[in-house]
């Protein structure tokens, strides 16, 4: 038997859970639909009731919600794009599965959760975006995206194109959702599935369907209360990140203006960026610089007599104009892939997940981008629904992305791996979002990809809901560790660092001891 971090024991084999509404004598498994963004906050999807996405509504996942267990404590061990996936895939810690960073590989030896579910007789399929270092593994069909991807006309790999990828004509989102539904319809029906679906939306640089270019251009997004945060009590990580809204998003690759100031791009970044639109036809080159030349054309007029604090604000009302247009054909997505389970008579016995690869900053703070332990970039959005549960329910549960495998697992009737750290969420559902007895009361994190791009310290901590204890350090040596402790009921923006308040001090010794026993636990020996 292995502890998990909160020390409640996970067995080696676990039986299947059957949730409420679900007859234990069901001749059929469960068939298995993951739907996930890269980047999508849970600020911009209107079932979490935040004042962005009353503005830019998504009807369709909310209505999963209304159908489901929407998480308003879902978290990630890692806040970065591949290391997240690399949870997902094993049910393991970044230091445990080897994919810390985005430019190291995940051990290869360790067995996929595909893999498992493929052996016990599940048709299992990755459509989207892949983004490791490793072949897709554990699946019968596989369409993935070219590294990043590309949002227009972008290239996939099958099994089929030996190892190339191949351009396809479209927009990212809807040709995924085209291949799903594919999966879905060629599958043999007489046999259980698990369906990947991995979006690259919403990413930098978040560029939109043709459809959708002007949507939102007369709204008035406001602006989240810390966006002029002064980072006054955290440590030198806050303070010396390169994820400003003001001075680190670009004019051109991340804002689409072109002539503005040179030095706000990268110059490789926007050639591919510009490669993408290459691949138009002439008519769609036309409308898509046409639209956007008229907003900056608008703009270029209006800079010169904007003060700096004007520009910052249009830099955040083009960023977040973009950004929702692009969950825009995301909920489309959604609605379509409800839509054909629903017309297919699937409901009832396919679990369903709604979720992302992290968080992401929507001007808190002043930023964009993610990396933080912070509760905007930690927190990720995750809404599953369950045949036979109640709908348009909550739940308080610490859940984290670790335990996606083990919850595949436990639907299956899979014993689960001994060395495996996440648990599954079935007895959560079950319990129609409430806590089991046993449950986690913490969660860990970790976050190591210091590089000078974004410039985020490494740091990992520990949160129980309330508390959250943060240990950042640099691996070079050259800026010393120092600590952060925030209590999120009576400052849930994180702006107060506690760790000096002698009122305090007894807490923060506690959490500091929790921090040091559970990394003891899972064996981190990096900090």
């Amino acid at each position: 038997m292995l502890s998990c971090t909160s020390g409640v024991a996970i067995g080696s084999a676990l039986t299947v859970c059957i949730p409420a509404g679900i007859h234990a004598d069901r001749p059929k498994q469960m068939n298995i639909v993951y739907i996930m963004c890269d980047d999508h906050s849970f600020q911009t999807i209107s079932a979490y009731q935040h004042p962005l996405s009353r503005l830019a509504p998504t009807p369709n996942i909310d209505r999963l919600a209304r159908m489901g267990i929407r998480f308003d404590r879902a978290y990630v061990e890692n806040s970065l794009s591949t290391p997240s996936r690399a949870c997902l895939m094993t049910g393991l810690y970044s230091h445990q599965n080897g994919q810390t960073m985005l430019d190291n590989a995940i051990d290869t030896t360790i067995t996929f959760i595909p893999e498992l579910l493929q052996a016990s007789g599940y048709q299992t399929a990755m459509i989207g975006k892949w983004h490791m270092r490793c072949e897709p593994r554990g699946f019968d069909d596989y369409r993935v995206l070219s590294n990043q991807g590309e949002y227009y006309n972008p290239r996939f790999k099958t099994p089929d194109t030996q190892g190339r990828y191949l351009r396809q004509k479209g927009y990212a989102t809807e040709l995924i959702a085209d291949y799903a539904i594919d999966f879905m319809e060629k599958r043999d029906k007489n046999r259980p599935f698990l369906l990947y679906v991995h979006h690259k939306a919403p990413h930098r640089p978040w560029l939109p369907p043709m459809k959708y270019l002007d949507l939102y251009e007369d709204v008035d997004f406001p602006l989240p209360e810390t966006f002029y945060d002064d980072y006054d009590s955290r440590g030198a990580a806050a303070r010396d990140q390169r994820m400003r809204i003001d001075s680190d998003m670009s004019m051109i690759y991340d804002l689409k203006v072109y002539g503005y100031d040179s030095t706000l791009y990268d110059c490789d970044r926007f050639k591919n960026w510009k490669g993408s639109l290459s691949n138009f036809t002439q008519d769609e080159r036309r409308a898509w610089i046409a639209a956007y030349d008229r907003k900056n054309e608008a703009f270029l007029r209006a800079s010169e007599s904007m003060t700096h604090d004007e520009f910052v604000r249009w830099k955040f009302q083009r960023y977040i104009k973009d950004y929702v247009r692009v969950i825009k054909s995301v909920d489309d997505s959604v609605g379509r892939l409800l839509d054909y389970l629903e017309s297919n008579h699937l409901m009832d016995n396919t679990l369903i997940v709604y979720t992302s690869d992290q968080g992401f900053y929507m001007g808190e703070h002043g930023w964009f981008d993610k990396r933080f332990m912070y509760e905007e970039s930690f927190r990720t959005p995750l809404i599953i629904y369950v045949p036979g549960g109640k709908g348009g329910l909550t739940s308080d549960a610490l859940v984290q992305n670790l335990d996606f495998g083990p919850t595949f697992l436990d639907i299956a009737g899979v014993p689960q791996p001994e060395n495996m750290y996440g648990r599954s969420i079935l007895p959560v559902l079950r319990r129609e979002g409430r806590e089991p007895r046993r449950w986690r009361k913490t969660l860990y994190y970790h976050f190591y990809d210091h590089t000078p791009e974004h410039n985020v310290m490494r740091h990992d901590g520990i949160f129980d809901k309330r508390y959250k204890f943060i240990h950042f350090y640099d691996e070079t040596g050259n800026k010393p560790s120092y600590e952060e402790f925030f209590d999120l009921q009576t400052d849930p923006n994180e702006l107060k660092n506690l760790i000096d308040d002698p009122k305090y001090r007894r807490l923060t010794d506690k959490f500091r001891k929790a921090l040091d026993a559970t990394r003891k636990d899972i064996g981190v020996t990096e900090f």
